[in-house]
């Protein structure tokens, strides 16, 4: 028997284990679940599977692999994938509804008609054309990153990146954003560049930070840093176009429990140390996939945004899958819950459907209708606070 057949045969067998993984339902086995990070990728790439599996099988087809038990084995698998694949499209679709109900919930009747048009026009739309791009293609050309500036003196984990449009507006509001990783991994310029680049692109500064991570740091190591940047910002912001007073904080997963625990514990002294009279206090805050609680590994020291509260919170947007295998929705909606209890300012809450954790690492259906409603979020946010500029 040739072998090409049994290579046509690795690519639906390969996907249809991740189809599977995603689309069982969750009271259902699911083998090799300890590799089911990678496995739930496809959940937001399912366009990229589907070219895959197109372009596999008019090769098998056309060098005449399909007429033999393995072909036709694999041509049946194929088209059992690309059912599960139509799922996962589907349930991507429901996104965009879910994020602008969100929105009309927590937000007063009329939000929409103080925010550009076209905002709220993208805000509408189920489905982009840039869902299709997956991986490729996240940066634009009319973003520049300028990459590698020092914000403190812990050598690589203290360095940030900056992205601005090309024509260098000036009054620009400034997105702060923490990649996650656990505490204990990850980097700047790798996680949410959907987000950063589409805001860039609309006249913000973005800025992508390093921060201290444990084993070698411990609490409050990491937030210290966090409000060293929002320190950075205050005081050499309008050298890159920023307005310092206009700072929206972002994170997912452990970048999005920093961002909550820095915006909850604006201006404490024992998270300032050599820098207690900077105000860093921010605008708003953007939680993708956080989770809330968090103990120092060395020292056992919680560190929990649920323990704090106060009734001058920022406004908060919070997304979080309800499929999410390492963080429990369950305690996301706690989460949202404690903060609307404390807040005079809006909580957005999306739940979204079927989303898996770090959904927003590729452009996909979720990551776009997820990047439209944190437009019109923060379009919402200035258009309502006077004290804030908008972007030249």
């Amino acid at each position: 028997m040739s072998s090409i057949p049994i290579g046509y045969l690795i690519s639906p067998l390969l996907l249809a284990l991740c189809t599977y993984f995603v689309v069982a339902p969750s009271n259902w086995p699911r083998i090799f679940n300890s590799l089911g990070s990678y496995f739930g990728v496809i959940n937001e790439l399912p366009f990229l599977a589907l070219f895959w599996l197109i372009s596999s099988t008019w090769l098998a087809f056309s060098e005449g692999d399909v007429y033999s038990p393995v072909g036709w084995l694999a041509f049946g698998l194929t088209m059992l994938v690309v059912v599960g694949l139509m799922v996962i499209i589907y349930r991507g679709l429901q996104a965009a509804p879910v994020v602008s109900r969100a929105l009309d919930d927590s937000l007063e009747e009329g939000w929409r008609a103080s925010i550009n048009h076209k905002i709220e026009g993208r805000l509408q739309k189920k489905f982009v054309a840039k869902a299709l791009l997956g991986p490729f293609f996240k940066r634009r050309y009319d973003v520049e990153r300028i990459a590698n500036i020092s914000y403190g003196n812990a050598g690589v984990r203290n360095l940030l990146d900056i992205y601005r449009h090309r024509s260098h507006p000036t009054g620009c509001p400034v997105l702060v954003h923490l990649h996650g990783g656990g505490f204990v991994r990850g980097r700047k310029n790798s996680q949410s560049l959907p987000l950063i680049y589409q805001l860039a692109s609309q006249g913000w500064v973005c800025i992508s930070a390093n921060y201290r991570l444990s084993p070698a740091a411990r609490f409050p190591d990491h937030l210290i840093d966090v409000k060293k940047v929002i320190a950075w910002v205050r005081e050499h912001g309008y050298e890159y176009g920023a307005d310092p007073m206009t700072i929206f904080l972002a994170g997912n997963s452990a970048g999005g429990h920093l961002a909550a625990m820095a915006a909850l514990t604006p201006n404490a002294p024992t998270f300032q140390p050599g820098f207690e009279c900077v105000d860093t206090s921010v605008t708003a805050v953007i939680c993708l996939y956080g989770y809330y609680d968090y103990i120092d590994r060395k020292t056992g020291a919680p560190s929990s945004p649920m323990a704090c509260s106060g009734k001058d919170v920022p406004p908060f947007f919070v997304a979080h899958g309800d499929q999410d295998r390492l963080v429990p929705v369950k305690d996301v909606r706690l989460f949202a819950e404690h903060l609307r209890n404390s807040s005079t300012n809006p909580v957005i809450y999306v739940e979204l459907p079927r989303a898996e954790h770090n959904f927003d690492l590729f452009h996909s259906i979720r990551t776009e209708a997820v990047v439209q409603g944190i437009e019109a979020f923060a379009a919402w946010v200035m258009a309502n606070n006077k004290h804030n500029s908008h972007p030249s």
